[in-house]
């Protein structure tokens, strides 16, 4: 998949699951970089070295997710994705901008009190179909979430700490979603002494290094 230059071109390989015409995705999109570019100025939402590149760095970075989970949220009327330690937003609100007008709800995890208040400023000023939970991770009640369909974590930990963090959430049907550097392949051998999962690799289309690990079963053995 090749992501093209201009904006609008590299939006093109996800519209098809755009909840909306792509231009008021690209829109909203340009709004929510726009203000975090101004919120960056208070506190850390990206690394430093990544705030010139935001287009594709992160927003691209988290729509890859898009064909991926297709399949996953088109099943399910409402579909719920969590996406854990949103930290400055990614991937959950590039896809909740996408997924506007889809039956689709996204749950935001993030302890840390005021990258929540950007999260839940974002939420409200585009009317995402988003939830923002100022929580530590552990302390979700999935009860209250009810089913949860979609799984998403991008730069929180390694794998072996964040299957424990997944573990909270995982229900039968539950399918996650886990950017991961070039790192993962060691990382997986450490989680494979303590967890049993089902993974499918699929190659990064923004950095050539990267992968998204795709999990559809996740056993603690040990």
């Amino acid at each position: 998949m090749t992501i093209l230059a201009d904006k609008t071109g590299s939006l093109a390989p996800f519209a098809t699951s755009f909840g909306r015409r792509q231009a008021e995705v690209q829109a909203d999109l340009e709004r929510f970089c726009a203000s975090l570019e101004k919120w960056q100025h208070m506190q850390n939402l990206v690394s430093r070295e990544t705030v010139g590149a935001l287009w594709e760095r992160h927003i691209l970075d988290s729509l890859q997710l898009l064909p991926l989970i297709e399949a996953h949220i088109a099943a399910q009327t409402p579909a719920r994705i969590v996406d854990i330690g949103s930290g400055g937003g990614f991937p959950a609100l590039p896809l909740a901008i996408a997924l506007k007008n889809r039956p689709v709800h996204l749950h935001l995890i993030e302890s840390r009190t005021r990258k929540c208040a950007f999260l839940k400023a974002i939420v409200r000023e585009l009317g995402l179909p988003a939830t923002v939970h100022a929580q530590r991770i552990e302390e979700v009640d999935i009860a209250e979430m009810g089913a949860v369909h979609v799984l998403t974590a991008r730069a929180l930990a390694g794998l072996p700490m964040l299957f424990g963090y997944l573990a909270h959430f995982w229900q039968p049907g539950t399918t996650a979603f886990l950017h991961k550097g070039r790192e993962y392949g060691e990382e997986m051998r450490e989680a494979d002494s303590v967890w049993r999962t089902a993974v499918v690799k699929h190659q990064s289309i923004v950095d050539p290094q990267g992968v998204i690990l795709e999990i559809s079963s996740l056993e603690r053995i040990a």
